[in-house]
């Protein structure tokens, strides 16, 4: 395959930086792009000398190599299920649903299909991410603290539970991420919300969510999460093993240890880059760096809407526990 032709499933924000990656990408064509707003996706496929399509079975039925699904959370399910039945490597970008349900309905039809995918953590492409790997093999980390304090996006759909899944969901999925690849798997979420929605209209999330998470492997955790600023305050992860103190953010890392402090910078939009290219090498038949495959993101939704629904019920919730024959709303185990 010398040319990798992409069709795009939405056309907002998201869609239109994936779109102006790819398209700076010398093996890939912008075959086309459609969205429930026809308007937007002409928008954007006149932008990049794309065609615009009525449908997703339309977008597919032109042959595209890959398709990038770049919709809101809410709308996630139909688009990957035609996608994954027609055999086509699909790129979906976070968080892969606003219930679980959903995403482990789509994640058993990629892994019957045995299909290729990725989802759009992009913060894994971060060289500081790997550094602070290599920094916490062989030690035993104690304790990590996750933040994102951030704002209301101004799309409709964000500030409403059934639209987006709230803050921890939507935003605080990058910061989990990357919890569960440097700490390990949780067993256990624990957290409030403060029961009142952000100063926006139509609201029904919580402004402020605070969560307490227990390891498999010993470690202890917390989770806070808030969207009442206009400004992303705060993103990123805070680590304590045995000697060492890492903090990481989009931004850079900074190492604290016997030799003292030093930060290392880091380029966010490279990662952003990074990720396109490691996907369309993947599907060229070029490269196997696809750090997040659904599967993988699939565990990381799992974590969030543990927290999330924790905070809804005001008790634990267990995420090493086989899922029940009734699943509630979020499909994890809340204790009683």
């Amino acid at each position: 395959m010398r040319t990798c032709r992409v069709g795009l499933v939405g056309a907002g924000g998201v869609a239109q930086r994936h779109a102006r990656v790819l398209s700076g990408f010398e093996d890939v064509e912008l075959v086309g792009v459609t969205d429930v707003r026809p308007a937007a996706a002409a928008a954007l496929a006149g932008t990049h000398g794309a065609r615009t399509f009525r449908d997703v079975d339309e977008l597919l039925a032109a042959g595209p190599d890959a398709v990038y699904v770049c919709v809101p959370p809410f709308a996630h399910g139909a688009v990957e299920e035609a996608v994954v039945a027609a055999g086509v490597p699909m790129f979906v970008e976070k968080p892969v649903a606003v219930d679980l349900v959903t995403a482990e309905r789509i994640a058993d039809l990629v892994a019957r299909r045995g299909l290729l995918t990725a989802v759009g953590h992009h913060w894994r492409y971060l060289p500081v991410v790997q550094h602070a790997r290599d920094l916490l093999a062989g030690r035993t980390v104690r304790m990590v603290s996750g933040a994102w304090w951030d704002r209301v996006p101004p799309v409709d759909w964000w500030c409403r539970r059934d639209g987006s899944g709230g803050p921890v969901v939507e935003q605080a999925a990058h910061v989990l991420d990357l919890v569960r690849l440097l700490v390990g798997e949780a067993t256990e979420a624990t957290a409030y919300g403060d029961g009142s929605p952000p100063p926006v209209e139509g609201a029904d999330i919580d402004s402020v969510t605070a969560a307490t998470l227990r390891f498999a492997g010993g470690a202890v955790g917390t989770l806070t999460a808030a969207c009442v600023l206009g400004w992303k305050h705060r993103a990123g992860v805070e680590i304590l093993a045995d000697g060492l103190a890492l903090t990481l953010t989009e931004d850079g890392l900074l190492v604290c240890d016997g030799d003292g402090e030093r930060r290392l910078p880091a380029d966010p939009e490279a990662a952003r880059v990074a990720v396109d290219r490691a996907f369309v090498d993947a599907v060229r038949g070029l490269g196997d760096d696809v750090r997040v495959p659904y599967a993988e993101a699939l565990a990381t939704h799992r974590l969030a809407l543990a927290v999330a629904d924790s905070a809804r019920a005001g008790r634990p919730v267990r995420l090493d526990q086989p899922a029940p024959a009734t699943l509630p709303a979020s499909g994890v185990t809340v204790d009683a």
